[in-house]
């Protein structure tokens, strides 16, 4: 009985705590671009997402002076073929020393651009400006009260347009005094901030965190406390004690040591212990993009990964850890479309183009687990489907289903499905089709100058609309002019085609019909004996070819037999 209670408890406690291990289980490593190139977002995946690594983080900064929708969505394309998730901080523009302080009416205007744009998974990270507890960063004078006031604004306001945005507050400099006006302490800060906005906490949805290992960004990487890189948990502590009780994941949007003060072997050694053995061991943590990864011009050299010619320390050391794959939400809309008539011919195979149009957020592909398949009710349907090549958001493109038909008349149902690791993301209705027996058809001609049109070894051929030669058959018998062509398959009854007759040393003769099932007639002009040399075609090379060979002329004798 002890050891069945025994086991039942550790059950339970497994049940609980797996699912919140595994909901944590995502690619922590990430870095701060500022505004990048496509040469920085490609560095910087290189490192993000090594090691078996994918999906990490990267923090942007957009200036309400740089709201430009093509060129931010050329960023985040970059950022969606490199699996890098993006943390957008908002900032406003500089004036002289400092920065404009945000009002609450700018929040429709960011709105409507952040809306603009089609973002690289479903979460979309926002962070509420920058250090608000610096009077540089907010006009010129601290003001917790205005700044919670225009952050529940903004949140208020991105939650009502998408509840997919992620707000977070901005990242504060716990290492500033308390020296109004021009600095705050940022608990009293953030104390503040909620008390006077007591609604503000309802519309944040994690945690922006600048932890830095201070004092002067030269820390000891086993430091605790407000002004070290564990900084969160002392912000964390601070929101419960003011009565958040939210379980808010935290973004360390800002964090590094400073070269100079330490060497660039003794910044990396730092990172390598604060990623493998503190954020990367909490599962509150959900990014740490370091501060920054390309400033090569003062005053922040010294936290640049990136050095004249070459990748600091640090670079190296982090590209070289072992990284999880993570895999984010991501919005699948689209549509999925082919054209099947109502009638096809039995034991046939048909060609029938596929159109996929991608209009959410995933790059689909083969090698990212998508795919097109065919659902028949009969098992006798075989079926092949192209591969998905690369469709890109807000793309289109073509591919190709054939299907095989079943031996026999009967009534089918044919659906398409388009999937990702088996998951059905997109189908299309249910396409009823009626199988016919073979058609057939006969063909009415002569042959010049003969009374009684015989004749051996002819060759049908039927182009469709696209000049694609869908069916053929040779060895055909003319007798008296008429030509049988049975078992006719692989085409489609009603639609028209392009009927081709061939036949040594006649000149190729054609005509237009629209076959229907069963019995079809039509007539083709009068077969001409002037292609000697079987090229398809009457030109001076057949005359001379002709007179090389006498015996030709022969069969222009109406009575003679060929």
């Amino acid at each position: 009985m002890k050891k069945a209670f025994i086991y039942l408890f550790i059950c339970l406690i497994t049940a609980l705590l797996i699912p919140q291990v595994l909901a944590q289980e995502n690619n922590k490593v990430g870095i701060s671009l500022l505004q990048p190139s496509t040469e920085d977002i490609n560095e910087a995946a290189a490192m993000i997402n090594s090691q078996k690594g994918d999906w990490g983080y990267v923090t942007l900064v957009i200036q309400e002076n740089d709201r430009d929708t093509r060129k931010w969505q050329d960023i985040f394309e970059k950022l969606r073929e490199k699996h890098l998730i993006p943390i957008i901080r908002l900032a406003t523009s500089p004036q002289g020393e400092v920065w404009r302080r945000a009002e609450e009416k700018d929040a429709k205007d960011w709105v409507t651009f952040l809306n603009s744009l089609n973002w690289v998974i479903k979460k979309r990270y926002i962070v509420l400006f920058n250090e608000p507890n610096h009077a540089s960063e907010w006009g010129g004078e601290v003001d917790s009260e205005n700044y919670g006031k225009v952050a529940l604004a903004f949140a208020k306001a991105l939650k009502q347009a998408d509840d997919n945005y992620i707000v977070m507050t901005a990242g504060m400099d716990a290492a500033a005094p308390s020296s109004p006006s021009q600095f705050e302490d940022s608990e009293l800060f953030i104390r503040q901030m909620f008390q006077v906005n007591e609604h503000l906490k309802d519309y944040i949805g994690a945690w922006s965190s600048h932890s830095y290992p201070n004092p002067g960004f030269s820390g000891s990487v086993w430091d605790n406390g407000k002004k070290s890189i564990r900084g969160y948990e002392f912000e964390l502590s601070l929101l419960k004690e003011i009565g958040i009780d939210k379980s808010l994941p935290v973004f360390i949007t800002e964090t590094g040591w400073i070269e100079g003060k330490l060497s660039e072997e003794t910044i990396a050694d730092n990172f390598r212990i604060a990623y493998d053995q503190i954020w990367g061991q909490d599962n509150r943590v959900q990014a740490v993009t370091p501060f920054v990864f390309k400033y090569l011009s003062q005053p922040f050299s010294g936290f640049s990964w990136i050095k004249e010619g070459r990748t600091a320390t640090q670079y190296d050391v982090v590209k070289d850890l072992s990284k999880k794959a993570g895999e984010p939400e991501q919005l699948q809309k689209g549509k999925v479309e082919i054209s099947l008539p109502n009638t096809l011919i039995a034991r046939s195979t048909y060609h029938f183009p596929v159109f996929l149009t991608n209009s959410g957020q995933a790059i689909w592909s083969e090698e990212n687990g998508y795919s097109i398949s065919v659902q028949s009710d009969s098992p006798e349907v075989k079926t092949l489907t192209s591969d998905v090549r690369t469709i890109k958001p807000l793309e289109e493109n073509r591919m190709g289903v054939t299907i095989k038909t079943p031996s026999k008349p009967q009534t089918i149902t044919v659906s398409l499905f388009f999937r990702r690791n088996g998951k059905v993301l997109l189908e299309t209705k249910q396409h009823s089709i009626t199988i016919e027996p073979f058609p057939e058809l006969v063909i009415h001609t002569s042959i010049f100058p003969k009374l009684v049109s015989n004749g051996d070894n002819f060759e049908v051929q039927f182009f469709n609309r696209e000049e694609e030669l869908v069916f053929s058959k040779k060895g055909l018998a003319m007798r008296k002019g008429d030509i049988t062509v049975d078992t006719i398959s692989d085409i489609i009854p009603g639609q028209q085609y392009r009927v081709v007759l061939l036949g040594y040393p006649y000149i190729p003769r054609q005509a237009l019909i629209a076959l229907k099932k069963g019995a079809n007639s039509v007539n083709i002009k009068r077969l001409l004996p002037f292609d000697t040399d079987g090229n398809g075609k009457w030109d001076f090379h057949d005359i001379i070819t002709a007179f090389r060979n006498p015996p030709f002329f022969l069969r222009f004798i109406p009575w003679r037999e060929l």
